[in-house]
């Protein structure tokens, strides 16, 4: 706790000049770890993210009878030894999912089909996250599970049974949803279809075709027949994280003096959302060296910078960026004219309402940011003024911050600037690193 609770002191530094290396991805992360787990035999992953987030999810695993193996003098290479179909048990105790909902929401539809009771809960932010969405579909599918509440908030209590496949439409693009009805779908009797509204991160598809499941994808639907043997365990380097090395993007792009590479990082088109933003406000942005590992396309990226024009940000694009959109609003604030960021209610139920969050702590700092429903509209060109903020115990929220204090006048104090090792546990590091 002592380590959440403490203030970060951002000075505007002269240049911001080098290299960094970003943390595996963590959404690729988790999968990796749950799907290899549900897998016969052992399996390598190597650059997993380092965050809490991830912690949790081999915490709860570990907890159901999974064994991990980390690799001497390598902290984030880990050896999984899969289970297969049956091989996960009854958690002696209450699971707990910390402050990551991909942990609680995939795992709820693994635990949905296994023949026992588990109880999962969270973090005071993730049980005020409604989970009434996960439960709808899992229900249909004949699950008992069962939330606090109207919206149904963790604790969650999950009673595993036998299902059957469902066809479903998505109200809300979420790949979260989504990969917790296609885990419960691999172990169902009958075939899962899911309509999807907007395309979105599709990490969980990519991996289980890897691993043998019968799946098929376009970009609005998906189709899955359920396993007749077990999926195969695959070793896998995860790429670098693009939702850490957004900050770094922006930061480039909106520091007077700034010139930064980061090398290895996941272009997965269902998350370039930030370089397609920042592309269009005028960013000195290049992509370079693409390649495939593990079916994930990755690439060299680099960011100078750059003067930036203000540009709409609402449609198709926002469930490509939707993580990123408290530090794109950092960007706006410095590019010219008026950004106006819509259809983006879904930031209202994150791990603080990062609409209002956003708006509050960036008009401490001198923005004139007016807050709407789903969006903001930021009047851009404004000078910075250091200031004390706060990051309301949301990750991204403090790093976005942090970065806005790299082009605000004077000093910005962060409180509670800890909380971002929940994602990114090298971020001060790497911007003291930077920083000249």
């Amino acid at each position: 706790m002592a380590e959440k609770a403490r203030l970060k002191k951002i000075l505007p530094p002269k240049e911001l000049v080098g290299e960094v290396s970003v943390p595996g991805d963590k959404s690729i992360s988790h999968r990796a770890l749950i799907f290899n787990s549900l897998a016969l035999g052992s399996s390598k992953i190597s650059n997993f993210s380092p965050g809490r987030d991830c912690l949790s999810t081999i915490n709860c695993l570990r907890a159901l009878g999974v064994r991990f193996t980390r690799q001497e003098g390598k902290p984030t290479a880990m050896l999984v030894h899969g289970v297969g179909n049956t091989g996960l048990t009854e958690a002696k105790n209450i699971l707990n999912a910390g402050n990551s909902a991909t942990t609680m929401r995939l795992l709820s539809g693994v635990l949905a089909v296994k023949p026992f009771l588990s109880i999962f809960t969270g973090d005071i932010s993730l049980r005020s996250r409604p989970m009434k969405r996960l439960i709808e579909p899992l229900r249909l599918m004949g699950a008992e599970i069962y939330g606090r509440g109207e919206d149904s908030f963790a604790p969650l209590v999950i009673r595993g049974k036998r299902l059957h496949g469902v066809t479903y439409s998505l109200p809300v693009p979420s790949a979260q949803i989504k990969s917790a009805i296609l885990l419960a779908g691999l172990f169902a009797d009958g075939s899962t279809a899911i309509e999807e509204p907007q395309h979105s991160r599709d990490h969980t598809e990519r991996l289980l075709k890897r691993m043998g499941a019968k799946l098929e994808s376009d970009n609005s639907h998906i189709f899955l027949t359920p396993l007749t043997a077990p999926l195969t365990s695959v070793d896998l380097c995860v790429p670098g994280d693009i939702s850490s090395a957004a900050y770094w993007l922006v930061a480039g792009a909106i520091h007077p003096n700034a010139k930064i590479k980061i090398a290895n990082c996941g272009v997965n088109p269902t998350r370039t959302g930030i370089i397609d933003a920042l592309l269009a406000m005028g960013a000195k942005l290049k992509i370079e060296n693409q390649r495939l590992e593990g079916n994930e396309p990755l690439a060299d990226l680099y960011v100078e910078s750059s003067r930036l024009k203000a540009i709409e940000i609402s449609g198709d694009i926002i469930p490509r960026l939707i993580d990123e959109i408290p530090l794109l609003a950092v960007a706006a604030c410095v590019a010219q004219g008026d950004t106006l960021i819509k259809e983006a209610g879904e930031l209202r139920v994150k791990e603080s309402d990062r609409i209002k969050t956003t708006a509050r702590e960036l008009s401490r700092l001198g923005a004139n940011i007016e807050e709407s429903s789903d969006g903001m509209i930021i009047h851009g060109g404004r000078l910075l003024l250091g200031a004390e903020v706060r990051s309301h115990f949301d990750h991204r929220l403090a790093m976005s911050l942090a970065v806005a204090g790299l082009v605000a006048k004077g000093s910005t104090l962060i409180h509670n600037a800890g909380v971002a090792e929940i994602s990114y546990p090298d971020f001060w590091e790497e911007m003291e690193k930077l920083a000249r």
